[in-house]
């Protein structure tokens, strides 16, 4: 399944634990060389590397997606680790804090917007020139594949209206992309997970995860695991080379369209 991902480029922005990092695990796995990313310092991420096995297929970048320049330098330094860029994957953001409306001020704003949207942003515009060149070679699609979020539909939880409306834009903003870019045959498409069990609900009571499972047609959190196959479907040219501008849901039924 996904051949056409072997030898792939891929960068994936906060790919060193959660979601992010399985889908590097799976993208190894279906033989592309993957640039990982975080907020780590290298030398803390050397056990990470050691535990994916792959030292030829892949290497790790630490930057802070939330500053501008840091999001130029961390694609540059990719595109020169891999000779080039394939797929994007916006995988870095986050819930930021809870905090009601009322108790919102600027240093909480900022950061939770260049959280989720600065990153997405600027490293996706930095990432454009090289997806358009690969796409040109290679006579296929390049990919943008950014992580939104369920809260991008319902609004999120309490506390979280600047996560659940950054996720929103997210969304959008692919939207508007497909407009500009279609015609560089780069794609871009959005993965919506539902609740999963990453770090993300780790302030949450065993009660109050008791009630958001009941919730779920499932039954159940997802798992991280259960996310990476939708990234690698998007990412890959022969399986959803006519597929853009969607938002796929993977949230076992805890929401429907």
């Amino acid at each position: 399944m996904f051949d056409d991902l072997q030898g792939k480029r891929v960068l994936v922005t906060g790919s060193t634990a959660g979601i992010g990092l399985d889908v590097a695990r799976s993208l190894v796995k279906a033989g592309a060389r993957v640039v990982l990313h975080g907020s780590r310092h290298a030398d803390e991420a050397e056990a990470l590397l050691a535990e994916l096995s792959a030292p030829e297929q892949v290497s790790y970048l630490q930057a802070d997606v939330r500053d501008t320049q840091q999001c130029e330098v961390l694609v540059n330094q990719a595109v020169e680790r891999m000779g080039g860029l394939d797929v994007l994957i916006n995988n870095a953001g986050g819930l930021g804090g809870r905090q009601g409306l009322e108790g919102i001020d600027d240093d909480f704003f900022d950061n939770v917007i260049d959280l989720n949207i600065r990153s997405v942003v600027m490293v996706t515009r930095f990432a454009i020139p090289h997806l358009r060149a690969s796409a040109k070679h290679s006579q296929q699609t390049s990919s943008v594949i950014t992580t939104g979020s369920i809260a991008g539909r319902e609004g999120g939880g309490m506390g979280a209206c600047l996560y659940g409306g950054s996720k929103a834009m997210v969304h959008n903003l692919h939207r508007n992309w497909v407009k500009e870019f279609t015609k560089d045959n780069i794609r871009f498409n959005t993965v919506a997970p539902g609740t999963i069990d990453t770090a993300f609900h780790e302030d949450k009571s065993d009660d109050l995860k008791k009630t958001i499972a009941g919730s779920i047609a499932m039954g159940r959190f997802g798992q991280c695991h259960e996310m990476a196959p939708t990234y690698l479907y998007l990412a890959s040219h022969a399986a959803s080379g006519y597929i853009t501008g969607q938002v796929i849901d993977v949230n076992g039924g805890q929401m429907c369209p």
